[in-house]
């Protein structure tokens, strides 16, 4: 997708990849025959550049034909470059950062008041926490006690300028969450098992809402993206290195 638009962001799709795969394939509630089912479970997609993940992950769930993948980027096509309300299983249009985890706190309270029982579910970048709306929503989850409210944060240690440890460090980010009265969980964000287990332990929070820490690799899979700030949104120079991309990722 990223290579036919010649534009878009590969480092922090390929980032979440795996726990997309998870979500869609064996713990959420959805039904791509009626995206608008009161009772489904919501995903925020708080970092929104990340598109070609969800848009991915959708497609290949039922919610819209693979074929119109390629348009990605397209004006003629619905998949914009931040994912976009408008395409079938999207909950939220995103892309300013630190806002999409708060439209999941309010998703979560509304489930509260309505007496339902999905589960809402944000993925959130390393990058973005350094915005304080993210630590708002944070305060507000433990505040209303939105057990129903897992929050994953996708920890590749790169954000568009650099690296997040040379831009704006967050050291102990576990500690400072528990501090905010969450339930934190650290995984391998590559590795199923641990995904699947962080997943399975927040749907079974009581009281408080969950952050998973996924420490992930950007660019994952293709080895010249990995943990390279350059791929953060730039498709490859050429066509050799995205035959090189896409025979890594085979």
């Amino acid at each position: 997708m990223v290579w036919e638009a010649k534009s878009g962001h590969p480092g922090g799709s390929l980032s979440i990849a795996d726990i997309l795969a998870v979500l869609y394939s064996k713990v959420m509630n959805v039904d791509p025959g009626n995206p608008s089912d009161a009772d489904r479970d919501r995903l925020v997609m708080s970092k929104g550049h990340a598109s070609p993940a969800l848009y991915s992950a959708l497609a290949l769930k039922g919610f819209f034909p693979v074929s119109l993948l390629p348009g990605f980027r397209k004006l003629t096509s619905k998949l914009e470059g931040h994912v976009h309300y408008g395409v079938p299983g999207v909950e939220a249009s995103t892309g300013s950062l630190g806002q999409g985890i708060g439209i999941a706190v309010g998703m979560a309270i509304a489930a509260r008041l309505d007496e339902k029982k999905y589960r809402v579910f944000a993925i959130i970048g390393d990058g973005e926490i350094e915005e304080g709306s993210v630590w708002e929503s944070f305060m507000a989850g433990y505040k209303y006690k939105l057990s129903n409210l897992t929050v994953i944060l996708d920890r590749n240690g790169v954000q568009l300028d650099g690296f997040t440890d040379d831009i704006m460090p967050t050291p102990d980010i576990a500690t400072k969450v528990r501090a905010f009265g969450w339930n934190v969980i650290e995984i391998n964000g590559h590795d199923y098992k641990e995904i699947i287990s962080a997943l399975d332990e927040a749907g079974k929070s009581a009281d408080y809402p969950t952050l998973i820490l996924a420490n992930t690799i950007k660019g994952k899979g293709v080895s010249y993206m990995e943990n390279n700030p350059k791929y953060h949104g730039q498709a490859p120079d050429n066509q050799e290195l995205y035959e090189k991309a896409m025979g890594e990722l085979a």
